[in-house]
C-alpha cells in the first residue's frame, strides 16, 4: 500500500529527508529548514521483509519518486526494529557491544554493530542497523545520521516528563509491533518491544507491563501515539482494562487530523 501528500509550491527550497525504515514498511518526510512539510510518502508491506528485500524496495521508492532524488541539506535514519538493548552508560563497553543483544535477539558474524547515546538520561541503545540500506543511502545522498527509534522516543517522553511527578506510560504503536515507554517521576523506568498480531496480544504486553512494574490500570495515565486511534479495535480492548488513556498532544498540523499520530516518528524530526 503506498500513500503520498505532496506540497508543490516548496518543494525547490532548501530541504532536508527523514527516513523510517522497518522490515514491514519504508516511510519518507521531506521537510523545508523550518519545519514545514513539503512531501510525504510511505510504502507499507504485507509482511516482514529480508534486509536483502527491503533494499529492492528502498531502491524502487527513490527510482520512482522524483521528489526524493533531490539534493538535502541534511538526511536522517531511523531504524524501527526490535533488536536493541538499553544499557547503562556506566555498565557499557564498546568494545563489547554485541554482548548485550545476543541474550534476546539473534546476532550473526559479519553483523554491524551501533549504539546510540541518549543524552541526559546515562544510557545507550544497541543495536543492529541494516548495513545494506546504510551502503546505498550513502551512495545516493552522501553522508548521513541514523539512530533507533527507541533513543528518539525515551528522549521526547522522558523530556516531556521531566517535571511532572508520578508515573506515565507511553505506547508508540506500529502496525505489528508496540513501544512502551515508561517514566516515573521525570525518571525512565523501562523502555521495551514487543510484536503482537492481534488486539489480544496488544493488551496482553500491556498488561504485563503494568504487572512487572506494579502499576495500577485504573490510575496510571497511559498516552497513546502512532498507528492507533479512537475507532481502532486496539484503542477499545486498551480502554476496557486501562481507564486513564488519552493521545499524544497532536503538534502536526500539516498532517490530518485522523491520521496526526501516525509516523510520530518522523514528525517529530520537524
Amino acid at each position: 500500500m503506498t500513500r503520498q501528500q505532496t506540497n508543490n509550491n516548496s518543494i525547490n527550497q532548501p530541504k532536508r529527508l527523514s527516513v523510517q525504515v522497518t522490515l514491514s514498511g519504508l516511510s519518507f518526510l521531506i521537510a523545508s529548514q523550518e519545519g514545514d512539510v513539503l512531501f510525504f510518502t510511505e510504502e507499507r508491506y504485507g509482511n516482514n521483509l529480508t534486509p536483502e528485500e527491503l533494499l529492492i524496495q528502498l531502491r524502487q521508492c527513490i527510482k520512482n519518486q522524483e521528489a526524493l532524488q533531490s539534493q538535502f541539506e541534511s538526511v536522517t535514519v531511523v531504524y524501527t526494529t526490535s533488536n536493541y538493548s538499553l544499557v547503562p552508560t556506566s555498565l557499557f563497553d564498546e568494545n563489547k557491544a554485541s554482548e548485550y543483544l545476543k541474550f534476546n535477539t539473534k546476532i550473526l558474524s559479519n553483523d554491524y554493530i551501533s549504539y546510540d547515546e541518549i543524552h541526559g538520561l546515562q544510557a545507550v541503545v544497541v543495536y543492529v542497523p541494516f548495513v545494506n540500506i546504510n551502503n546505498f543511502l550513502f551512495e545516493q545522498y552522501g553522508s548521513f545520521a541514523y539512530y533507533h527509534s527507541s533513543t528518539l522516543l525515551t528522549q521526547k517522553f522522558v523530556g516531556l516528563e521531566k517535571h511532572t511527578q508520578g508515573a506515565k506510560v507511553y505506547l508508540h504503536v506500529l502496525k505489528d509491533q508496540v513501544d512502551c515507554v515508561v517514566v516515573n517521576h521525570g525518571k525512565l523506568i523501562l523502555c521495551n518491544s514487543y510484536g503482537y498480531k492481534t488486539a489480544e496480544d496488544f493488551l496482553y504486553y500491556t498488561l504485563f507491563a503494568f504487572e512487572q512494574l506494579r502499576l495500577n490500570p485504573d490510575s496510571i495515565p497511559v498516552i497513546l501515539c502512532g498507528d492507533i486511534h479512537s475507532k481502532s479495535d486496539l484503542y477499545e480492548i486498551l480502554y476496557a482494562y486501562v481507564r486513564n488513556v488519552s493521545f499524544l498532544e497532536n503538534s502536526f498540523p500539516a498532517f490530518a487530523s485522523e491520521e496526526s499520530q501516525e509516523h510520530y516518528l518522523l514528525k517529530s524530526m520537524l
